[in-house]
């Protein structure tokens, strides 16, 4: 897969997968390529090559297809509807389906695996904490019922104690729900501990790829990212 920004490619030749079911971690630096590569499976950036979803190649169709198909994407900022209240940002989530029971069913199991966010069911988005609306913005992707979760940067600008409680959710989503998910993070340590397998990206090429074990092994890894 390459990708760019008009005239700029940031992305070449990268390769990798996300297995049914598993938490695959994309590490690396600033401007290594990590959120373009999420932005090139939702088809918001330019991008050749093959991306295969269920046998299916992505490239060329429109991002709201790709949500149809069952990806979900989480960007860096949250991309909460500030103006909107908790509810209403979850109802939002849920905009393809027809399964209105099922649906009412899903709200309420979002507010029981984040009762914050029940407590705050009728406030504006926009007057949440940044950790409360990084919960929204995770279940409001959930609502969707994706089978991939596309996640990035999801500790960014949070304090330990609230990444740890998201990250702990995270982990129950998947085990229990089956949901894939591919995690964008700049905290290697905390994406390696969730994660199945990840990848190490610098400057859009994929330089080291394994297991979350391994990659934890790496010496260049436990320097440069992990600080020890």
């Amino acid at each position: 897969m390459n990708a760019s920004y008009g005239a700029t490619q940031v992305l070449f030749g990268i390769d990798f997968a996300v297995e049914q079911g598993k938490i695959t971690a994309v590490l690396g630096a600033n401007g290594a390529g990590k959120t373009t590569s999420l932005r090139a499976i939702c088809q918001i950036v330019q991008t050749s090559g093959s991306i295969l979803f269920d046998g299916q190649e992505i490239i060329g169709k429109s991002t709201a297809n790709i949500v149809r198909m069952g990806v979900a994407h989480v960007p860096d900022g949250r991309g909460t509807f500030t103006g909107l209240t908790v509810e209403e940002n979850l109802r939002l989530g849920a905009y393809t389906r027809k399964d209105k029971a099922e649906v009412e069913r899903d709200i309420e199991k979002m507010y029981a695996r984040f009762p914050r966010l029940k407590e705050r069911r009728s406030q504006q988005a926009g007057t949440l904490s940044g950790g409360e609306q990084q919960m929204l913005a995770i279940s409001r992707a959930l609502m969707l019922r994706p089978r991939l979760l596309l996640l990035d940067e999801p500790s960014f600008g949070l304090a330990p104690l609230i990444v740890l409680e998201i990250f702990r959710i995270m982990r129950q989503i998947n085990e229990e729900d089956q949901v894939s998910m591919l995690l964008v993070e700049q905290n290697a340590s905390i994406a390696l501990d969730l994660a199945h397998d990840a990848y190490l990206l610098e400057t859009g090429h994929v330089q080291l790829s394994g297991t979350s074990e391994q990659i934890k092994a790496d010496e260049t890894v436990r320097r440069s990212y992990l600080g020890y």
